[in-house]
């Protein structure tokens, strides 16, 4: 049986698996499923619309499905999901999706959120991603498996983080960042190709080469135009799907707005939202 302390609130509608610990003062809302194995230490607020799968631990003071925070949400049902053995640190807030978002905010499995960390609303992020203190990712981020953020990085809405890569701390990131890449500073930039990560989840020595050398033909050395680059590069490394993963994010991030993909999907909902303040002309 789930053990439940005498001091938490747990709505009716909620769904608890054997084996769920929920520590005091904790707040489970409507429509939340939690499933087995997870622990809720203590003051954790989870507050509607979530399903949370097994083994996951949330420290303290964690708010998880809160609402999203966009002017355009009118309370429609959305959703926060939530994968198995994600650890949660304190004070990481992940809020539900919003319609224009495609209704749900989502985390996947073996991921570390360390103290701080914002996840707004309709963010996709895959699995085993490090987290550090305090980033802040804005509505519609999306986060390929394997990737590492640094502390106080910053992310602009509808950016995506590529797979295998790495963020420095305090990283302002308003572009798309490539898979295996590192980029740092602010305006972050890519400085460099993660073959650290590459190397720690097995991958071959080649492809480990091949993106080396894809890294310094596409930033490193500009003789061609960059299209030209990417296709020299396809043709040259055929069998190296790494290679054209990197290809392939670079192309979708030119066809992008600012360069993020994910822009040139935006859906704008107009419902409703009061027209922003427009200064005068000024008289001459």
């Amino acid at each position: 049986m789930a053990s439940i302390h005498p001091t938490a609130v747990i709505d009716p509608s909620a769904e608890i698996a054997e084996g769920v610990v929920i520590g005091p003062w904790c707040v489970v809302g409507p429509k939340v499923t939690i499933g087995a194995g997870t622990i809720l230490k203590s003051h954790v607020v989870i507050e509607s619309h979530t399903r949370l799968g097994v083994d996951n631990v949330l420290h303290p003071f964690s708010v998880v499905g809160g609402t999203p925070q966009d002017r355009k949400y009118r309370g429609e049902e959305t959703w926060c999901e939530i994968g198995d053995r994600n650890h949660i640190r304190e004070q990481v807030s992940i809020h539900r999706g919003t319609s224009t978002g495609g209704g749900a905010t989502r985390l996947g499995n073996g991921n570390l959120l360390m103290v701080g960390a914002h996840v707004a609303h309709d963010c996709q992020l895959g699995n085993e991603i490090t987290v550090a203190n305090a980033v802040l990712f804005a509505g519609h981020v999306h986060v390929g498996d394997f990737a590492t953020i640094g502390g106080n990085a910053a992310f602009h809405h509808f950016v995506t983080i590529g797979a295998y890569s790495l963020v420095g701390g305090l990283a302002r990131v308003a572009k798309d960042v490539p898979p295996y890449l590192i980029v740092e500073g602010s305006p972050a930039r890519i400085r460099g190709h993660n073959h650290i990560q590459m190397t720690r989840r097995g991958m071959s020595e080649d492809a480990i080469d091949a993106v080396r050398t894809a890294y310094r033909r596409l930033f490193c050395e500009r003789q061609s135009a960059m299209q030209v680059r990417i296709d020299e590069l396809r043709a040259e490394f055929p069998e190296i799907p790494q290679v054209h993963e990197l290809c392939d994010s670079l192309a979708a991030s030119a066809l992008g707005v600012h360069g993020r993909a994910l822009e040139s999907q935006r859906v704008d909902d107009k419902r409703s939202v009061p027209k922003m303040w427009q200064p005068q002309d000024a008289k001459a």
